[in-house]
């Protein structure tokens, strides 16, 4: 009986989505503060929009809300009362009482001079931007930030006890004031190298570095560029952490493999396209959206090459590939109308050790070709 089972599929974990602060909501809505300034650095939890009798609106309040509502003074009393922050919409203002309770609570009560629905819609894409920011994976969230390391005083000797006990090869090297002057790795152990030499003359000077807050995409296109194996991460040259082409490797194929929560321009324009695997490569089918239009009624050049950017990836994919696009040739032959069918072929022509290539066709619904493409990319590998 062939052995079966469940596959376990490690997630990359990122922090909590950072909250809107009542201060962020001010500006989004060009909003005006008339009273609880105090409050303002708060967080809120949710926003109710009040569009109910007073009696209703009581079970939805709740602390760390804010209300929008319009000129109804009971309501701004109401949410105050019960820790709630009021967005006033139409430009209204409220009563000096109002006021007095707002400092007194240090609860921010904002007016606006947009409508209801116009403040929600502008907060849901405050909130749906964030959510976009939240999936971009940083150095942060995946780097070992216990890195062993060593001096530039510390003997060639000592190097070669550490890469006995720890089993690496590659060390960063700190001065005396602990801020990171280099690097070490295997290439740098020569024959001629001493066992009592310091290390600070075999060290690679001024080694490439990241920060906590680069992607983790941006660092692999540094690892796949240069040829290297890891990267340091520093503040001030303070040294945090370390991250290395393994990590980076692991963390995009783990981040490939799950859901999104928000829904990036990408997702839109493919979400109602299908697509099938080929023997090398994929086929790609569907309708130009109305999105992908410009002001003379056919689809843009640049969504239409985003549309074969995706293709061309998800046929090098199939290859169990991570790549990084060197350089993408596109030639448009005729316009794409309004609702026209589409059909993108991918197909790898090429795959080396190091490089990549994709021949990329389209055409319309009748079988006509509209655009012609080469896509030659770099192929990340654990070395």
């Amino acid at each position: 009986m062939p052995r079966v089972g469940t596959i376990r599929i490690e997630k990359v974990h990122k922090k909590n989505i950072e909250k809107l602060t009542y201060s962020e909501v001010v500006n989004i809505v060009d909003g005006q503060v008339l009273g609880g300034r105090d409050g303002l650095k708060n967080t809120l939890n949710r926003f109710v929009i009040g569009a109910m009798t007073i009696d209703a609106m009581k079970k939805y309040i709740s602390p760390g809300n804010l209300l929008i509502v319009g000129n109804r003074e009971e309501a701004h009393r109401l949410a105050l009362e019960n820790g709630s922050a009021v967005l006033i919409t139409g430009g209204f203002g409220c009563s000096d009482e109002v006021k007095d309770i707002a400092d007194k609570q240090k609860l921010p009560i904002i007016t606006s001079s947009y409508d209801t629905f116009t403040i929600a819609t502008m907060i849901n894409k405050a909130i749906s931007e964030r959510l976009v920011k939240k999936e971009i994976i940083l150095v942060e969230d995946v780097m070992n930030t216990n890195p062993v390391f060593l001096h530039t005083y510390d003997t060639v000797k000592q190097w070669k006890t550490a890469m006995e006990t720890t089993g690496h090869t590659k060390f960063p090297i700190l001065n005396d004031k602990e801020r990171l002057v280099g690097i070490v790795t295997a290439k740098d152990l020569e024959s001629h190298i001493k066992d009592n030499d310091a290390l600070s003359k075999v060290m690679t000077k001024d080694p490439i570095t990241v920060t906590e807050k680069t992607s983790v995409a941006y660092a692999a296109h540094l690892m796949v560029w240069d040829s290297l194996e890891l990267i340091p991460v520093v503040e001030n040259k303070n040294l945090k952490g370390i991250i290395s082409r393994s990590d980076v490797i692991k963390t995009l194929q783990s981040a490939s493999r799950q859901p999104h929560v928000s829904e990036t321009f990408e997702d839109m324009m493919v979400k109602d396209f299908s697509f099938e695997y080929t023997s090398e490569g994929v086929k790609f089918e569907g309708k130009v959206i109305p999105e992908m239009y410009s002001s003379v009624g056919a689809a843009n050049a640049s969504s239409l090459t985003m549309l074969m950017s995706i293709a061309c990836t998800i046929a090098l994919k199939q290859k169990n590939h991570n790549i990084y696009v060197d350089s993408f040739t596109i030639h448009f032959i005729k316009p794409i109308p309004v609702d026209t069918n589409i059909t993108i072929l991918a197909t790898v022509i090429g795959s080396g050790r190091n490089y990549a290539k994709v021949d990329i066709s389209m055409f319309d619904g009748s079988g006509g070709l509209c655009s012609k493409g080469m896509m030659s990319a770099k192929i990340m590998k654990k070395k």
